[in-house]
């Protein structure tokens, strides 16, 4: 079986940051896609539809590759945060000589005289069989809407190494109560461990001892009681709550706030 192994764009590859890194130079694909730049919003859907069919994340699979592209094309001013940009991506998981073969790809070409939309395999490859509940495979085309918990994981990734203050333990406050519908924060969960890392790190001097958002919203998904897809209603709410609590007025670049509404919006041009 041919098996591809996506390359993440790091710091000890000579990339030309006057251009921005494209699907051509991380995947092996071809035609049109292969020019496009990788944006933000592309990572997220890829990160959407692998939480969605495998249940996480997966750690240097092609959703990381694509979300430290971004990063790099967004930090070098090549590309926008609000960039439309989701090329349509699949990731199918079907069970196979008891293992799980995971087949994940991105396409979406046009063509001469109409719009085709194909399927390039940008990941092909075998995990262990940890629940042989089914032989059908399970798949996700446009990936379903973005719930809060898949919002605040994104979060996680963008804005890994930003040490948690009181903006960001605010938003994923306002982030919980949303995706509980409570107006009480949950004991134990996600938006009491941000309060208590923020007040930690503002203790803290030493920069690398302090808390990250990955340090606190890598399970964000598992620790939400209940979750939601976010709305228009939960992004502005989010935004409001990180803007209020952060001196400067502004939000993280690649924070909750920002992650909310690249999420809404999304949600809301898909049932467009």
């Amino acid at each position: 079986m041919n098996q591809q192994q996506p390359q993440r764009p790091g710091a000890d590859e000579s990339h030309d940051q006057t251009q921005p890194i494209k699907f051509g130079d991380v995947f092996n694909v071809t035609g049109e896609l292969a020019s496009k730049p990788i944006g933000p919003q592309d990572a997220a859907a890829m990160q959407s539809a692998e939480n969605m069919v495998l249940g996480q994340t997966t750690k240097k699979g092609p959703a990381a590759v694509m979300q430290s592209a971004a990063n790099a094309n967004e930090r070098a001013g090549l590309v926008s945060r609000n960039q439309a940009g989701d090329q349509g991506v699949s990731v199918i998981k079907s069970h196979i000589d008891g293992g799980v073969l995971v087949t994940e790809s991105v396409g979406g070409q046009m063509f001469k005289h109409r719009i085709q939309h194909t399927t390039q395999v940008i990941a092909e490859y075998r995990k262990p069989d940890v629940s042989a509940a089914t032989t059908t495979p399970a798949t996700l085309i446009d990936p379903a809407p973005i719930t809060i918990g898949g919002a605040l994981g994104v979060a996680a990734l963008s804005a890994s190494d930003k040490p948690i203050d009181q903006s960001d333990a605010a938003a994923i406050q306002a982030a919980e109560m949303r995706a509980t519908g409570s107006s009480e924060i949950s004991p134990g969960g996600i938006a009491s461990e941000a309060q208590s890392a923020a007040v930690r790190n503002s203790q803290t001097n030493r920069f690398e001892d302090r808390a990250t958002l990955l340090n606190v919203l890598a399970d964000a998904r598992a620790m939400l009681a209940k979750d939601k897809a976010v709305t228009r209603e939960d992004a502005d709410r989010v935004v409001a709550a990180e803007l209020r609590n952060n001196p400067d007025m502004k939000i993280t670049p690649g924070g909750v706030g920002e992650a909310m509404a690249i999420a809404a919006r999304r949600n809301q041009n898909s049932t467009i």
